[in-house]
């Protein structure tokens, strides 16, 4: 028998900081690709050597193969590859076969092609593997390493990206671009900036995993279109996040995917899957590109402590512009604390008194004491950032300097968002971002910011209060059982982990309906029990609001009509306020739960959140947070109060069913209601693998 030997792959050193490199397809034609990629890389470390087996031209400086060039400059760690795909898997064999350590493929034409594509790129990965090289693309336009003057772009204005401290990774070329020009407009440098393309190799995690080495990189920004490696991705965006944040747009927010079985599979969406994974391993979620880079600059210049509820005060020196940045920072779950009684009294005293002073704070028009009010608010005890928003017109404070002005500058930090047009905008900008104050354009940016600050402080205070499982949860070994288990089986399981369960009973006839129906309080419900049936209501399976002899055994009858042997007759609960819970199989990510809101009409309103499992109790309690319609939890127009606890409990439960008994393919409670007396489980009901689960 022959011996497997696993060849641990290489880093990415020799990717990003090449001693020297090459182009297989260099031209003397100035248009083709391999021309282009010649220039960009002319001014890397080392310099660069251009193949070209089939017009080499010495005097040029084109070689035939990569040995002649290795002959004549010495070793080359990478090579941009710049041919046809069908002769890219031969390139990197021959890259390899030189002792080239990584590549570049920047041609299309693999797996978003089609059949045929998608064989050349498996082909092109055995490549790769076979010659031990890492392999970035295909069909990417490559990447940038400001810093090193490192240029393996296809794209020549990226060769005016300054470096920076930001790191750009993104599934896509094009954006990874976008981004990299966004911030070159608002004066920003990048550490790095990375498109994956169809990834075969290098993948996301892979490029987060090497910046958690990279000194040069103090925030990420990351473009997401799927997660096809949860195991290795998230991971490392954890350890990434201890030392440096991490900003994460998804695409596919309207890319509503459809599962067959279960209210939780057509609601857990590829696009939650991906931002409840990201989210939970601590990153920060925005919901577009302008978002990720106002947020990404503020986190690159600073960071909050950990905290589970940061404190965040406003200072405006218009009152219009403010109340949209409050709420903006309202909408997105901010903490906006009351100043204390202590601050305002020192503020009324530079202030004119009909200014709002409890935060935020109108200055009105700022005038010579603008750097004093800055400091008392700083200085609050509540308060651990401060936003300042201010126009910047001609006889208006000088806002630089009266940041500069500030005389306890180890208080809270300060993000500042202007508005104005002309000169004295970008100059009052630049002069902000030289003293190293984070400095962004309108109100809706700033509130960006400071929500982003305050997301990562509340994810890392979050990621070191979550232990590996709670102890004390109790097991789910009854569900070890639970193939073919109708509606009360389910329940019985249910209620033997502490969850509430209504007193019912099983029946086989009219006559044992009819003593249920004593048995009971009135009034009751009739439902049939067969496991097949996923939607009881919609099949006309369920008889609600029974009182009497006659109701009930009306309401046998009508359920025997439809094929009921057994009838589960249940007292039925009071009013209440109806959610989903659940968790299900994801191929992508594997084990994941969902809380939604309206019962039955919750794919409707798609007020969902979701989370890998398991799941902590600490995790599942920043569900709720997540609710659009969350207000209706708490004590909503006199109605029920939930005990988060009591949720967060039920919700990592049932993440322990799917990852303790790996052949259940989803559970389901819906709907669970919220009633004075606590959560109730009305309906439920298990798939499994083989019974056409996920």
């Amino acid at each position: 028998m022959t011996e497997t030997i696993a060849i641990e792959r290489p880093g990415l050193d020799a990717l990003f900081a090449p001693r020297r490199c090459a182009v297989l397809g260099a031209s003397r034609q100035p248009g083709k690709l391999g021309a282009v990629m010649g220039r960009s890389l002319a001014a890397a470390a080392g310099g660069v050597a251009l193949i070209n087996s089939r017009a080499p031209d010495p005097r040029a400086g084109i070689h035939g193969d990569l040995r002649q060039a290795i002959d004549v400059g010495g070793p080359i760690d990478f090579a941009a590859i710049c041919l046809p795909a069908p002769a890219c898997p031969d390139a990197v064999r021959e890259a390899g076969a030189a002792g080239v350590r990584a590549v570049l493929v920047c041609a299309g034409g693999f797996a978003e092609s089609g059949p045929s594509g998608l064989a050349l790129q498996d082909e092109l990965r055995r490549a790769a593997a076979e010659a031990g090289v890492r392999l970035l693309g295909p069909n990417t336009s490559g990447f940038v390493v400001p810093g090193r003057h490192l240029v393996a772009s296809f794209v020549p204005a990226m060769s005016h990206v300054l470096p920076g401290r930001i790191a750009v990774v993104a599934a896509s070329g094009g954006v990874h671009h976008t981004i990299a020009f966004m911030l070159a407009a608002h004066g920003h440098g990048i550490s790095l900036g990375v498109g994956l393309g169809n990834a075969v190799d290098v993948g996301t995690a892979d490029v987060l995993d090497y910046l958690t080495r990279h000194e040069e990189t103090a925030a990420v920004a990351l473009h997401v279109e799927s997660i096809t490696d949860a195991a290795a991705l998230l991971p490392t965006v954890e350890r990434l996040v201890a030392d440096r944040p991490v900003v994460a747009s998804v695409v596919g927010r309207h890319d509503i995917g459809a599962f067959a079985r279960s209210h939780t599979g057509a609601l857990a969406t590829s696009w939650r899957t991906a931002r409840a994974a990201l989210r939970q391993a601590g990153a920060v979620l925005v919901d577009d590109e302008r978002a990720l880079i106002d947020a990404v600059v503020a986190l690159s210049h600073t960071r909050l402590r950990p905290s589970p509820r940061p404190g965040i005060a406003l200072v405006t020196a218009q009152a219009g512009p403010g109340l949209i940045t409050l709420d903006q920072l309202r909408g997105r779950g901010v903490h906006v604390p009351e100043l204390a009684a202590a601050s305002r009294e020192r503020l009324a005293t530079v202030l004119p008194p009909l200014t709002y002073q409890a935060n935020p704070v109108d200055t009105g028009r700022p005038g010579p004491g603008f750097a004093d009010v800055l400091d008392i608010t700083a200085e609050d005890p509540g308060v651990d950032l401060v936003g300042v928003y201010a126009l910047i017109e001609p006889g208006a404070v000088d806002l630089p300097a009266a940041l500069a002005a500030r005389t306890r500058p180890e208080s809270a930090p300060t993000i500042v968002g202007i508005g104005g047009a002309g000169d004295d905008v970008s100059h009052t900008a630049r002069r902000l971002l030289d003293a190293g104050i984070v400095c962004v354009s309108g109100p809706t940016a700033l509130a960006t910011a400071l929500a982003a600050l305050a997301d990562d402080a509340k994810a890392r205070d979050r990621l070191r209060r979550v232990p590996d499982r709670d102890a004390s949860r109790p097991s789910t070994i009854g569900f070890a059982s639970s193939r073919g288990w109708d509606e009360q089986q389910i329940k019985i399981a249910l209620a033997g982990l502490g969850l509430n369960v209504p007193p019912g009973h099983r029946c086989a006839s009219r006559d044992e309906a009819r003593q249920a129906l004593a048995a009971l309080a009135t009034p009751v419900a009739a439902k049939i029990l067969r496991p097949i049936i996923a939607h009881k209501t919609d099949a006309g399976g369920v008889c609600l609001n029974l009182h009497t002899d006659a109701d009930i055994v009306a309401a046998w009858d009508a359920l025997a009509a439809i094929g009921a042997r057994e009838v589960l007759v249940e007292a039925m609960s009071p009013a209440g306020v109806d959610l989903v819970v659940g968790a299900r199989r994801d191929p992508a990510v594997g084990p994941i739960v969902l809380v939604g809101l309206g019962g039955t009409a919750a794919e409707v309103l798609g007020d969902v959140a979701v989370r890998l499992a398991p799941l902590s109790v600490v995790e599942a309690a920043t569900m709720i947070e997540d609710l659009a319609g969350r207000a209706l939890l708490n004590g909503h127009r006199g109605g029920p109060v939930l005990r988060v606890c009591e949720l967060a409990e039920t919700l990592a439960l049932l993440g322990d069913v799917l990852t303790e008994h790996p052949d259940v393919s989803d559970i389901e409670i819906n709907p669970l209601r919220l009633t004075h007396d606590g959560l109730w489980v009305l309906d439920a009901l298990t798939t499994h693998l083989d019974q056409g689960g996920h």
